[in-house]
């Protein structure tokens, strides 16, 4: 019987509907409303997509402390501090029929101007949150076997980039060790900026050293298994396209035309 959990794989951060659809279904969703943000303008139309994509993540994820922290603090002020920025940058000629806002010598902030950074502040909030439908409830070993299972990506590099994604975990397992080695023995201790550049000096040479090692043994271990011997090769986790990402899909894709639709950003 072909088992459906990985035991060595990094959970996602959530339990949720979301959890339980494909990752392609969670990707295709939003891709067509990330792709058409890009070109809108207006404030009401990232608003509208930033709004759907919170409630799809808060309804359909269970986030910890930290992500809450992103999504409710990071993500707004990041936005306003970009479209703040953004404002000041705008071309005079083009908002100074606006109503002044702030004067400074012979410049002057308008309305407009804020209008425009706002409304790309907001633009980039909203694909970013539309992004975190998948990026918050999604592990990499599992995007990875959904496109190689359904997009028939090549076995060679889906799982060589799988390979890559145990990496990450590893080496920040490796790094602690290497921390508390060096505290043990007392090696680059003080502080200040000359102190913590010597301590990471120290850490990269031992670190890189393990990452080698590592590589190694797993190309060995692919070698043994066979890898990229044959064009296919049989897969231990299933993830399978189910009907209820079918229905996620459409119903995402039917909701952004309709707020498309109705708020329209583009004139004719």
């Amino acid at each position: 019987m072909t088992a459906t959990i990985d035991p060595y794989a990094v959970e996602a951060p959530s339990r949720g509907f979301l959890a339980q659809l494909s990752p392609l279904a969670k990707l295709a969703g939003p891709l067509p409303a990330m792709l058409l943000l890009i070109f809108a303008r207006d404030l009401a139309t990232p608003a509208a997509f930033l709004g759907l994509a919170y409630v799809l993540v808060l309804a359909g994820a269970r986030l910890p402390g930290r992500i809450s922290l992103l999504l409710f603090v990071a993500v707004p002020v990041g936005a306003a501090v970009v479209g703040l920025a953004l404002s000041l940058w705008a071309d005079p000629a083009r908002v100074d029929r606006s109503a002044p806002l702030l004067s400074v010598g012979d410049w002057t902030l308008y309305l407009g101007a804020v209008q425009i950074g706002l409304a790309t502040g907001l633009r980039l909030a909203a694909i970013l949150a539309l992004g975190f439908v998948a990026g918050l409830t999604t592990t990499g070993p599992d995007l990875v076997r959904a496109l190689v299972q359904q997009l028939r990506v090549p076995y060679r590099i889906g799982y060589t980039a799988l390979a890559a994604f145990r990496f990450v975990p590893r080496f920040g397992y490796e790094l602690e060790v290497i921390r508390q080695a060096h505290r043990v023995r007392g090696a680059h201790a003080g502080r200040g900026p000359f102190a913590a550049i010597a301590r990471w000096w120290g850490y990269i040479v031992p670190l890189l050293a393990g990452a080698i090692r590592h590589a190694e043994r797993v190309a060995l271990a692919m070698d043994a298994r066979a890898f990229g011997a044959h064009p296919d090769r049989t897969e231990r986790y299933l993830l399978p396209w189910r009907r209820r990402d079918t229905v996620f899909t459409g119903a995402l894709w039917i909701a952004s035309a309709v707020i498309l639709i109705a708020l329209f950003p583009w004139t004719l």
